[in-house]
């Protein structure tokens, strides 16, 4: 709980590595519920979407395995994913590897990652040290940005909290429906102040925002929280009977969540039983509406 290739997506800041690749997303059958009335609304777009803190790429049992994450991943035929704990050029533990890139590579899909931490290298001829977040996509990004948020550093001794990087968004055309995905990692730790503050946060960026959003990630606290509470003000719970997420084995908590904003159609949504990391995925399928023309 703690803490490609191919074509640049222009961003709103330059703060993070962006990739991508092209590859289009296979659509899931309208129901005629969707259709609606001619002229009143343009049919739903399906949008299967997912979170999935990934350690780091070391699974339940303490071992660093990529390829064990990406085919989790691959499991999940999800066409937008935000991932938490990701590493790039970190060090020992994940042998160093951009796991972003490397992921968007392995699973031929476009992704944004946006650094919580960003330090010098671990050697005079090393990369930059970077964890924070991911959002992979299979459709188009058109924007991308890199919120701060209130946090506790880990990496300083004696922190107080303060604004600091690793809130991602990106804007994403789901067949001509632009919906905002976010990924989030909230605080860790038992008092649940911080938390507090940084679901202020984020429901200010999300304010700022037109049109369907969709918030996700590891909260580090079940909806039932106060801290989240005013989260429900606005968003939705995706999957409030998915299962628990934390530990990956036998889990006794649901602190990975999908939630919505109003107009979003949940169609199911679950946790996914795998060991590839200490948590589970939790995956939802959308349809996003919007007027028709």
């Amino acid at each position: 709980m703690k803490p490609s290739s191919r074509r640049p997506v222009r961003g709103r800041r330059a703060a993070a590595t962006v990739l991508a690749a092209v590859v289009l997303a296979a659509a899931a059958p309208a129901t005629a519920a969707d259709a609606g009335a001619p002229g009143a609304r343009a049919p739903a777009v399906p949008l299967r979407v997912a979170t999935y803190n990934i350690h780091a790429g070391a699974g339940a049992d303490q071992v660093f395995d990529l390829d064990r994450t990406a085919e989790a991943l691959r499991g999940l035929r999800a066409d937008v994913i935000g991932l938490q704990e990701v590493d790039v050029h970190w060090g020992a533990r994940s042998d160093f590897v951009d796991e972003a890139r490397a992921l968007a590579e392995k699973l031929d899909m476009r992704v944004f990652f946006a650094p919580i931490y960003d330090l010098d290298p671990a050697g005079q001829a090393g990369e930059r040290r970077q964890f924070g977040v991911a959002v992979l996509s299979r459709h188009p990004v058109l924007e991308t940005e890199n919120h701060e948020i209130t946090r506790l550093s880990t990496q300083t001794p004696d922190p107080v909290p303060a604004p600091a990087p690793g809130f991602a968004e990106v804007t994403v055309n789901v067949k001509g429906a632009h919906v905002h995905v976010y990924t989030t990692h909230l605080d860790y730790r038992a008092d649940p102040s911080v938390r507090a503050a940084q679901v202020a946060d984020m429901l200010g960026v999300l304010a700022a925002d037109r049109g369907p959003k969709v918030l996700v990630g590891d909260f580090n606290a079940e909806p039932a929280a106060a801290e989240l509470a005013p989260l429900w003000r606005h968003l939705r719970d995706a999957a409030p009977g998915g299962g628990g997420t934390y530990p990956a084995v036998d889990p006794v908590k649901r602190i990975d969540l999908i939630t919505v904003s109003p107009g979003i159609t949940v169609v199911g949504a679950e946790a996914v039983a795998t060991r590839a990391s200490d948590h589970r995925p939790v995956v939802a399928d959308l349809r996003l509406h919007r007027r028709g023309r």
